[in-house]
């Protein structure tokens, strides 16, 4: 019993944590082209969940611009953006993680939102037109997580 004990925990202080402490948004490092090159959760993110980001309308809602054939049963795909099929022959995980957390960085003004910053511009909304608020009330509109696992998804997808 006392040696399953120590073996327990042993395990617990030599594992590493599950959920590894997320990069706060104003403290992403982006290079000199907006590439981001350290993961925002330092964990790789979740293809599948990065679909589900991707293409639902009250979460990332990146279908309302990008079209991407992967996705052909999510409807209404938009053509603001470029298409999305073969970005990652275009762009490699820097740079894809780059765009998705702050296209402005890259593509100077681009209507494509920066999906990980919480100032720097203004919030268009009935919540936060004309009011102040509290740095520490302001979110990003995804998580770290849900940009790595956008990001997951997005390396997926190459030309044939």
């Amino acid at each position: 019993m006392k040696r399953a004990f120590h073996a327990a925990l042993a395990a617990c202080i030599l594992a590493p944590s599950a959920q590894a402490e997320s990069v706060a948004p104003g403290d992403v490092s982006y290079d000199e082209a907006g590439a981001v090159a350290a993961s925002l959760t330092g964990q790789p993110g979740n293809a599948e969940e990065g679909a589900k980001v991707f293409s639902t309308k009250s979460v990332g809602n990146c279908v309302s611009c990008h079209e991407v054939t992967a996705l052909a049963d999510v409807p209404f795909q938009g053509n603001v953006g470029p298409s999305l099929d073969g970005v990652a022959d275009r762009w490699t995980e820097h740079e894809i993680r780059g765009i998705v957390a702050d296209a402005k960085k890259t593509y100077d003004g681009t209507v494509m939102p920066s999906f990980y910053k919480v100032s720097g511009f203004i919030r268009p909304g009935k919540a936060y037109t004309g009011k102040a608020i509290p740095a520490e009330e302001i979110t990003p509109l995804l998580s770290a997580q849900q940009i790595e696992d956008v990001v997951a998804f997005l390396v997926t997808l190459k030309d044939e």
